[in-house]
């Protein structure tokens, strides 16, 4: 169980926001919740968190005093270090734990003198930095979580409303055969679902302290604990700092070895994706000339500087810039795995913006997907119009299979090429032209082909793949 001293896990604070990026250039993820989960202050407090959890850890196994331990918990708040000051020093040492460590042990010494010398005893920066990493991505992974099950909820709607809803399926972006619409959301949902499913797995045993010391041996530890077993005190100590902080402990310290970064930077990514696959749908679908579906455009949302008429779709915009440009930062962060010896010159540090980016992006991406899919107007009229403009041409598939039979496969392929070109130039019905040949007349007068050029009639197993998809479990309400 933690220890009864009282923690300050998990509390995002920052300076002036003029000082830092605020989103203007990414309005994506611009006052979206994830901004305040990873912005530098969030990964502050993160660090303090680490450094007190540590000393919390340490005197669970008696090598930090117990009173020592108090204070420096009650030290590690963000309001007592100066930010701004602390980001300029980083220069000096490239990473911000030297800094941090030298300013936080003035900040503890004024409070106790004799506390500020167990402060970040036996550690070494990236044990902090990177747990700090691990605390921020979960912070920021939950509010993903929570957005990305409030989109599939409302995708689960729209898919039972319009299970019958039909519409034109597009390959290439031309006409191919009849869909309904009701597949395709109960689709993007499903691919949602595998979002929230990459993230959950990432919610367990997958984020992991990180306490290696200077090489991944714990020497520096250890030195604090005469005559201990190396073995069960450093199984001891890991597990007790994971413990303080509600995270998993590694088998391994994971200096060199990124797992745990990359496993976070890939869902992320793949989050982006998923969201970003509606986002280019809705964007085909609203088309001017398509305008089968709007997304909500309260007051002044989506205004042209310089068009009056124009209400663009601002948030699908933004969910697809978030999913053109995660990639990129995924493979930055894959390429870091390539961390010389026992730790890197430039590829820890690389990952650092690269995967904070990859949080904001996914972050806010699912949240305007939940705005963008709860209140996105579909209009089935339109729809079933955009079916019927090529005059029945996109059941081809269908009448070829009627007639291959009789006409054979590849006369009955060359009559509908034909007639299909004369229906698009000549403005006719597929019906129109092909009854010009006696032979299909004849077959097409035969009761069971009534129906044979209705779109609605050739939706296949549209409506059978919805349930199936809805059937798929998904977050609780």
């Amino acid at each position: 169980m933690p220890s009864d001293i009282t923690r300050s896990v998990e509390r995002p604070s920052g300076p002036d926001p003029a000082r830092l990026d605020s989103g203007l250039l990414s309005p994506v993820w611009a006052d979206a919740p994830v901004v305040d989960a990873v912005c530098d202050g969030a990964w502050l407090q993160a660090m303090l968190d680490a450094e007190a959890a540590l000393s919390r850890a340490q005197a669970r196994i008696g090598t930090v005093p117990e009173a020592a331990a108090r204070v420096i918990t009650e030290s590690a708040r963000v309001e007592n270090l100066d930010l701004v000051a602390l980001a300029g020093q980083t220069r000096q040492s490239a990473n911000p734990v030297v800094a941090l460590v030298r300013e936080f042990t003035a900040v503890v010494a004024r409070r106790d003198p004799d506390a500020a010398a167990y402060v970040h005893r036996g550690s070494t920066s990236q044990d902090i930095l990177d747990t700090a990493t691990v605390l921020v991505a979960r912070r920021a992974l939950r509010l993903i979580r929570g957005d990305l099950a409030r989109v599939a909820q409302s995708l689960a709607v729209l898919a039972e409303a319009h299970k019958d809803t039909l519409m034109p399926g597009r390959t290439l972006a031309l006409h191919a055969v009849p869909t309904t619409f009701g597949v395709k959301a109960a689709g993007w949902r499903h691919l949602v679902l595998d979002a929230l499913a990459k993230l959950e797995r990432l919610d367990g045993a997958a984020l992991v302290v990180q306490l290696g010391g200077a090489a991944g041996t714990l020497a520096g530890y250890l030195e604090h604990a005469d005559g201990a077993d190396p073995a069960v005190y450093v199984q001891r100590l890991t597990e007790a700092f994971a413990d303080e902080l509600s995270l998993s402990a590694p088998l391994v310290p994971w200096h060199v070895l990124r797992t745990p970064v990359v496993d976070v930077a890939a869902a992320a990514a793949f989050t982006c994706g998923a969201v970003g696959k509606i986002a280019v749908d809705v964007l085909s679908q609203t088309r001017t000339e398509v305008a089968e579906v709007h997304e909500p455009a309260p007051a002044g949302r989506g205004a042209s500087s310089a068009m009056p008429h124009k209400r663009n779709p601002v948030l699908a915009a933004a969910v697809r810039s978030a999913a053109l440009q995660a990639p990129q930062l995924a493979a930055t962060v894959l390429g870091c795995m390539l961390t010389e010896d026992e730790r890197s010159a430039g590829a820890w540090h690389a990952e650092w913006e690269p995967l904070r980016a990859l949080l904001r992006l996914a972050g806010g991406a699912a949240h305007q997907t939940v705005e963008l899919v709860s209140h996105l107007s579909v209009d089935t009229g339109r729809m079933r119009a955009n079916a019927e403009i090529t005059g029945g041409q996109i059941v081809s598939e269908r009448v070829l299979a009627v007639l291959a039979p009789h006409l054979g496969k590849a006369p009955a392929r060359d009559l509908l090429n034909e007639a299909s070109a004369r229906s698009a130039h000549t403005g006719e019905s597929l019906a129109v032209v092909l009854r010009r040949d006696e032979r299909v007349s004849a077959l097409l007068a035969d009761d069971r082909h009534k129906d044979l050029f209705e779109a609605e009639c050739y939706t296949g197993a549209a409506g059978a793949l919805t349930e199936r998809a809805l059937s798929r479990s998904g977050p609780a309400a």
